[in-house]
């Protein structure tokens, strides 16, 4: 498996990978700051699944959330977003997204993100 870890934050990022690769042994896990980075990613290496922020520079996570899907439609996205808010969720669900999970993430809570996919 391939995992793809997009956000714009460093910081948020290695939080997530931290709570990631105790849970997935020497699977790969790629990093991307923003959408394009991500599409270039997903691109050339086809994660399994992309954990994704919405609100990023250069291309945000809505725009970017279709692109991922168009690439590939099997790829799971999970938005990991401090907007919380029903309309937000609701519109990521809608354009695909496996989940919608609130930031931050810990090993248990990765947990559960990783079970629920199987």
């Amino acid at each position: 498996m391939k995992y793809l870890v997009t956000d714009d934050s460093k910081l948020a990022r290695l939080t997530l990978v931290k709570s990631l690769k105790p849970l997935i042994g020497d699977d790969k896990i790629f990093q991307a700051s923003n959408g394009v980075e991500a599409l270039k990613i997903i691109n050339n290496e086809k994660p399994n699944i992309v954990f994704l922020d919405l609100t990023m520079p250069v291309m945000d996570g809505y725009e970017t959330l279709p692109k991922i899907l168009k690439i590939n439609p099997d790829t799971k996205v999970i938005v990991v977003s401090a907007d919380v808010q029903e309309k937000a969720k609701k519109i990521v669900i809608d354009l695909g997204a496996q989940l919608h999970v609130q930031k931050p993430i810990n090993s248990e809570k990765m947990q559960v993100i990783l079970d629920s996919l199987r």
